[in-house]
């Protein structure tokens, strides 16, 4: 009788100690990070700038994997079918807010938890140093003369280029070609070898290539300068009607699947904001051209949601997409 009663009172325990021990215990060995992009894309910049600031923060090493395709699909995919113990992060950009009216996919972080959007950006037009060009007013009337003909570097339907290049087409007849890159690191590269002539990226990709001089800059997709790019234009010097869709750029963060425990989420969150806030980081998203947030939870559920209602409507009245955002409930901003 004695032997059954410890028995039940250790089985009671180990049933109890469950969520109490995983809290305790969490994280218990190293965590997975999944990004979302390419090597040497602003997304994989910000990822491996933050993550050895968090591993501080956690005591556990974080082993990072590129995972891109399908514009971020592949990865949110792939994240969405491992357990829900929150060993596994998602390093995103702002492309799966995208996904469904894409039709690339049907899901998009509302199925996920923002534990932290670090920072959000500003997109700049590059051009191989060997094009003509000083001015988006110059690449547009070459584009024009030549239709077809001129080559954009591209990260696929919903990615940056794709976004701004819709953008571009509600203002002005802009027949380029473009061509798909597994993202903006590989695009750049290319861009750079002289295999396509231009593209929009996000600054904090092109920044190092701006500052050394392999590419030059047409124009800060922005209605005003920024201090990180004192001289260059905005878009909205040669294109003046591009304004009504600014300001517009794209953001990183972290995330994982909403159904993640309490406990794990909440040690997260602590440590993606400890690490976000440290100088070392902070200057170097600055220095890119980037505004930081360090926001999680519902303010950061707000943002999504505001981003996604701006541009996927503003896609769908370009004639950009393959489904209305009101098929899944996003709402006209």
């Amino acid at each position: 009788m004695k032997i059954r009663l410890l028995g039940a009172v250790a089985a009671i325990a180990l049933l109890a100690g469950g969520p109490a021990g995983h809290a305790a215990d969490y994280p218990a060995k190293d965590l997975q990070g999944i990004i979302m992009w390419g090597a040497g894309g602003a997304t994989d910049t910000v990822a491996r700038a933050v993550t050895p600031l968090v591993e501080s923060a956690l005591g556990q090493q974080i082993v990072l994997v590129n995972k891109p395709g399908g514009t971020g699909a592949i990865s949110t995919a792939f994240v969405a079918a491992r357990p829900s113990d929150g060993y596994t992060l998602l390093y995103g950009a702002e492309n799966p807010q995208l996904h469904k009216v894409l039709q690339l996919s049907q899901m998009d972080y509302a199925d996920f938890y923002p534990v932290n959007i670090l920072a959000h950006g500003v997109a700049v037009i590059v051009a191989n140093n060997d094009m003509p060009w000083t001015s988006v007013k110059d690449l547009v009337a070459d584009v024009q003369k030549r239709p077809g003909e001129v080559k954009m570097g591209s990260t696929g339907p919903g990615g940056l280029p794709h976004v701004v290049g819709s953008l571009l087409k509600t203002v002005i007849d802009f027949p380029v070609t473009a061509v798909p890159f597994d993202g903006e690191g590989p695009g750049i590269t290319a861009l750079l070898g002289g295999h396509v002539d231009f593209m929009p990226a996000g600054l904090s990709a092109a920044a190092e290539h701006i500052k050394a001089g392999r590419v030059k800059v047409l124009a800060v997709v922005n209605d005003g300068e920024i201090a990180a790019l004192p001289g260059v234009p905005p878009i909205t010097a040669d294109f003046e009607g591009f304004g009504k869709y600014l300001p517009w750029g794209p953001f990183y963060g972290v995330f994982v699947k909403r159904d993640v425990p309490d406990d794990a989420k909440a040690k997260l969150v602590a440590a993606f904001k400890q690490a976000a806030s440290d100088p070392k980081f902070v200057d170097l998203m600055v220095g890119r051209g980037n505004i930081m947030m360090n926001i999680a939870g519902t303010e950061a559920d707000e943002f999504l949601g505001k981003w996604q209602s701006t541009t996927a409507w503003v896609l769908h009245e370009a004639n950009a997409t393959k489904a209305s955002p009101a098929e899944f409930g996003i709402p006209k901003p």
